[in-house]
């Protein structure tokens, strides 16, 4: 077979690089351009016919030779182009590649190289698109180091991982493991929850996620339904019950209903008592204790590691008895001591649960001062109250001067809603405090208002009505306290 000569070879090649130009002019909608490419094409067709010997018998489906299809131009019926229609790249390579020994690139072959960019480029962003639609590699992922995995979950919110919990048992094995906890633990504490109960129904817990600014209604079966439970105390995401008749306490995480009832106490106090609760070390693994006061001075502690009541006695002579407690104020944890509220005489009476120490002080309210209650803000003792004068009611936030032990005012509600109390008479109630955060009801007889006020930004928020799921009517809060929400608490 003789060797064909450069110029056979070098136009079907031309025609054959031109097609592809054309096709894209035809894409582009390049009408000036088209026509006179394709009078070009039709010139080289025609030279290619006239000095080329007949056609060889049509290839087989193996070759890589280029064949052409007709394409018709929809503005000119009566006219017609040639375009390849190749099996592979490589005859489009050896174009390229011979019209570029000729020298400067073409017009045409330069959009060609751009069109071919814009379409690698779009698929690109195709991909990228398919991984963010929830495409992951397996390989990759099942790689992943456990510890990092909980670091991240652990930093997650409480409401959005106890969604993560039912998404298979594996992952809700994750949150009960121990080194799950110890990364929560490891983490400075959330804002609180608050756990409350309503008039409407004393043995269904309302909780507040202040985050959120929504309430959550959990379901704690294991605590007593023929009795009223009252939340009295909480630490570590743990809350604290006593029953209405002073009997029987109870222990339990309202998020993961981890439950624990104590064991009787060794004498009965038919009386009225305060209750306080503080944790051993940084988590409730480590232990808690709980401690309740009478008015009479007696008192017990219990401790949840060797589940007995210990210490039991009897305040000592350098504190006045009887001792009159204030009630309405809950006890305050910082660190190991808890502190009550005294109303006669007034001041605050402490206990530290490592030494068993107690400690009084006596230090006069503010004037003007009712419905107060003691407060907490790292490890600064706060007193929250009602000032009245004349018609005017107003919330009012003191601080305790370590140095001279008298309340300094700090902060007050804003003017605009001590104006809606005005002329009524109103009765502050604390539901719980805890991180610097405080839940306060006011309520009159033409009001009741939920409010939160936060000791470190002196942020006040109005707290939206509570409702049962699928219902209208709101309920009114009677009592709670606040909790750190924890899904590794156990009691």
């Amino acid at each position: 077979m003789a060797a064909t000569t450069g110029p056979d070879l070098c136009v079907p090649l031309i025609v054959f690089s031109l097609s592809l130009s054309l096709l894209s002019l035809l894409t582009r909608g390049m009408e000036e351009e088209f026509a006179m490419l394709r009078q070009l094409i039709g010139q080289l067709q025609e030279l290619l016919h006239n000095s080329s010997p007949p056609p060889p018998s049509p290839p087989s489906s193996s070759s890589s030779s280029p064949s052409f299809v007709v394409l018709h131009n929809p503005q000119h019926q009566n006219r017609c182009c040639c375009l390849p229609l190749f099996d592979d790249t490589s005859s489009s390579d050896v174009s390229c590649d011979t019209l570029m020994a000729a020298g400067k690139r073409p017009r045409y072959l330069k959009m060609l190289d751009t069109a071919k960019r814009s379409r690698k480029q779009k698929n690109q962003v195709k991909s990228c698109t398919e991984a963010g639609d929830g495409i992951m590699d397996q390989e990759l992922w099942q790689e992943f180091p456990q510890d990092l995995f909980e670091s991240v979950l652990s930093r997650l919110p409480v409401a959005t991982l106890f969604q993560f919990r039912s998404v298979c048992r594996k992952w809700n094995a994750l949150i009960d493991s121990d080194s799950f906890s110890k990364s929560c633990t490891d983490l400075p504490q959330t804002i609180p929850w608050f756990y409350t109960i309503t008039h409407e129904n004393v043995n269904s817990g309302q909780v507040y996620d202040p985050s959120s600014k929504k309430w959550r209604h959990p379901v704690i079966p294991a605590l007593p339904k023929k009795s009223i439970v009252l939340p009295m105390a909480s630490a570590g995401g743990l809350v604290c019950f006593l029953d209405i008749g002073h009997r029987n306490f109870y222990v339990s995480n309202p998020l993961t209903k981890s439950f624990r009832e104590l064991p009787a106490r060794s004498f009965k106090v038919w009386s009225r008592v305060a209750v306080g609760m503080t944790l051993n070390g940084n988590s409730t693994s480590d232990g808690y204790k709980v401690l309740w006061v009478g008015c009479e001075g007696e008192y017990e502690v219990y401790d949840s590691l060797r589940n007995v009541w210990t210490k039991r006695g009897t305040i000592p002579s350098n504190v006045k008895l009887p001792v009159l407690l204030n009630f309405k104020s809950q006890p305050v944890a910082i660190n190991c001591t808890l502190y009550f509220m005294l109303t006669d005489p007034e001041g605050i009476l402490s206990y530290d649960m490592v030494s068993g120490r107690w400690k009084q002080y006596i230090i006069p309210c503010p004037p003007h001062l009712s419905d107060h209650t003691l407060a907490e803000c790292g490890e600064r003792l706060m007193l929250v109250g009602l000032v009245s004068k004349n018609a005017a009611t107003c919330v009012c936030v003191w601080e305790l001067q370590k140095m001279t032990l008298l309340w300094k005012e700090v902060d007050r509600m804003p003017n605009v809603w001590c104006l809606e109390f005005y002329g009524k008479h109103v009765r502050m109630n604390c539901l719980g405090n805890k991180g610097c955060l405080m839940l306060l009801s006011l309520r009159s007889r033409q009001m009741n208002r939920l409010i939160t006020y936060n000791a470190v930004t002196r942020e006040w928020a109005k707290v939206p009505g509570c409702t049962v799921p699928r219902g209208r009517k709101r309920l009114w809060i009677a009592c709670g306290t606040a909790f750190q929400p924890s899904p590794t608490a156990r009691a």
